[in-house]
């Protein structure tokens, strides 16, 4: 195994000078830093990121809580959270929480105790759990966070409103997220803000979950209930590809008998046939500003904005039935 003295030999300069370098502790000349990089990479030398974290009191680790991994739509958010972090030199530690808040409490405490640097959160946090490191908000975000980063919700129920109002909605079941997130209520009420306007009738259907777990048989309630449904907003792509997967198995024509709208834009939506009409959020820029907006705070550097909220736009595709003409 390479250890720091077999840096040390091969850079020409001493155990203490390779140290500091590593360290960032102390000065170092730049034609003994430029040696003592060139030998780590001849070597193939790995810091030990354990030693490094007892020396420095904080690692460069970011810990990311997400509610729930076999959604795709987190999946992306994660993706672009590690790509911005690996670019400034951290790493991921990631918790999957599956919507629990007794795991949210556990991987907190595990962060902690392996002293990260910060801490990346997509689902709401009490300010009490985090004491000792700089949080960002991102996804399921609520008024009170400081540091967030989130699409904008009121706008994308607004877009779901507004294009199933202009194709003949007719019996229209608007599927409604958990209300205990800010997130759900302010795509809500985008939605019905439009619908109202227009004077559109419209039935609510309660969820109380985003997960892929239990999303089938959320759906089998819902055609229970509404058997003669003709379009249905879902909460999001898990539900709206399962509503047209269950309706081709009942005989019902999409977008035809019945027309769909989901919410996301992640990548169940493309594999359900017909593919499906989707409000696409910025997943990936949402994970990658949060991890650069976290680094910036941890580092001390300028936060030139400390909310930042990402527009959303539609996706069409061919769940949803052609606009009606000279419909406004």
């Amino acid at each position: 195994m390479v250890t720091i003295k077999d840096v040390s030999k091969l850079a020409g300069v001493s155990v203490a000078t390779v140290s500091r370098a590593l360290n960032e502790s102390g000065y170092v000349s730049e034609k003994s830093r430029q040696k003592v990089e060139a030998a780590i990479k001849e070597l193939g030398f790995y810091p030990n990121e354990v030693a490094r974290t007892l020396y420095h009191k904080k690692s460069k680790m970011i810990g990311l809580l997400v509610p729930d991994l076999s959604n795709p739509y987190f999946t992306a958010l994660a993706s672009g959270a590690e790509d911005a972090l690996s670019e400034r030199g951290y790493g991921l530690l990631l918790g999957n929480v599956q919507d629990s808040s007794d795991k949210i409490s556990t991987y907190v405490r595990n962060f902690e105790q392996n002293n990260i640097a910060g801490l990346l959160s997509a689902l709401p946090i009490e300010a009490e759990v985090i004491r000792s490191m700089p949080v960002v908000n991102l996804d399921r975000v609520s008024n009170r966070d400081k540091y967030i980063v989130h699409a904008d919700d009121y706008q994308g129920g607004q877009i779901a409103g507004a294009t199933i109002a202009a194709r003949n909605p007719g019996q229209l079941i608007v599927m409604v997220g958990p209300q205990e997130l800010q997130t759900a209520k302010d795509r809500l009420d985008g939605t019905l803000s439009i619908l109202d306007q227009k004077g559109i009738t419209y039935s609510l259907f309660e969820t109380d979950s985003y997960q892929v777990k239990g999303a089938t048989e959320v759906v089998e309630d819902l055609f229970k209930q509404y058997p003669h449904m003709d379009s249905v907003i879902a909460t999001n792509d898990i539900y709206g590809a399962l509503i047209i997967q269950a309706a081709l198995k009942r005989g019902i024509a999409v977008p035809d008998k019945l027309q769909v709208l989901g919410y996301d834009n992640s990548s169940f939506g493309s594999l359900v046939y017909p593919a499906l009409s989707t409000v696409n959020q910025p997943a990936y820029d949402i994970g990658y500003l949060a991890a650069v907006l976290l680094v910036n705070r941890i580092e001390g550097k300028k936060i030139a904005k400390e909310q930042i909220k990402l527009p959303v736009n539609l996706v069409l595709r061919n769940s949803l039935r052609e606009k009606v003409k000279n419909n406004e």
